[in-house]
């Protein structure tokens, strides 16, 4: 197994389980959707003239669009190459410039910053997110042949960190690293087919691609995906979904604390949250424990080496 045949291994294996929820549209996808969705879209892009290395890059808010791609471009040897949409258009413009990118595609929100980058910069295939969706319908669900030249060291993604100096510098994700995650990742923290993990991360940072999602894939579990982080719809999702195991940082249960829907909240369904990004503050840990129970357990993540790197113990994340 490697990540080229990681989602169509666990459609195999468990194609009627749901595999994930786009809470904003209510949509709900199986194991075997998503697969056909993915070799669907790998079938498209290499309509487009994609071949084993070529990247492809999207600008738009989450969706499962970004799954299709991340597992998309795995089958076919394709470089998934998200682009942030922080950054200002000179930065995004560097950027493209440097990966070179056969495909962009964008999202309705980002079209007026896609059309100042194609000012700058060319690309072969620039096409929105709705034209993407009207095609993908037309193309085999075949499963695309793979290609010769893939191995593990074959690089899956590059996602971009711009660290403390100069200009962003694109890390090169190898398919192995993206398989050991979902496998240590499952082992140390415990993950099986019974979790459900909501992602509200942009899937532009590899937080959002492989902290929990591909993790959690792997063992055939459930990803309530949003199309970005909310306080209030966020938290109504965990809560309506009895979401297990939850990445955030500090200030993101801080803002929990002071929502309306927190004070009656059970949050007896939580295994445990990740705190990372930032020191955790102790009061905030003892004050989930003392008022909802909830386990803390912080951790690190390096978008070049990992992507999760490590975590505390339940005893050791006590204040």
């Amino acid at each position: 197994m490697d990540t080229a045949n990681l989602l169509s291994k666990r459609a195999h294996l468990t194609p009627e389980r749901e595999a994930l929820l786009e809470w904003e549209t209510g949509t709900r996808y199986t194991y075997a959707a998503l697969n056909e969705r993915a070799s669907r879209c790998a079938n498209w892009l290499q309509s487009q003239g994609v071949e084993y290395g070529d990247r492809v890059s999207i600008l738009a808010n989450n969706g499962v669009i970004y799954l299709d791609l991340l597992y998309g471009c795995a089958k076919i040897g394709a470089i998934f190459t998200p682009l942030n949409w922080r950054l200002a258009v000179p930065e995004l413009v560097y950027i493209v410039h440097d990966c070179t990118p056969k495909v962009l595609l964008f999202g309705p929100e980002f079209q007026e910053m896609c059309q100042q980058i194609s000012d700058q910069v060319t690309v072969d295939h620039i096409v929105s997110v709705s034209q993407y969706e009207a095609m993908l319908p037309q193309q085999s669900a075949q499963e695309p042949p793979r290609p010769a030249q893939l191995t593990g060291e074959s690089t899956h993604c590059i996602l971009y960190t711009s660290g403390t100096t100069g200009r962003p510098k694109g890390a090169m994700i190898p398919q192995r690293q993206v398989l050991w995650n979902c496998i240590n990742t499952a082992i140390s923290w415990g993950i099986t087919e019974h979790d459900v993990s909501p992602v509200f991360t942009p899937m532009f940072h590899a937080g959002g691609l492989f902290a929990f999602l591909a993790p959690i894939f792997y063992v055939g579990g459930r990803i309530v995906l949003s199309k970005g982080f909310d306080p209030e719809e966020s938290l109504r999702a965990i809560l309506e979904e009895k979401c297990t195991v939850i990445l955030g940082v500090p200030t993101l249960f801080q803002m929990w604390q002071q929502s309306p829907l927190y004070t009656t909240a059970d949050f007896s369904h939580v295994h445990f949250f990740i705190s990372g990004g930032a020191p955790c503050p102790p009061q905030l840990i003892k004050a989930w424990r003392q008022e909802k129970s909830v386990i803390f357990r912080q951790g690190y993540g390096l978008t070049e080496v990992g992507t999760n790197c490590f975590s505390m113990t339940d005893e050791e994340s006590v204040p």
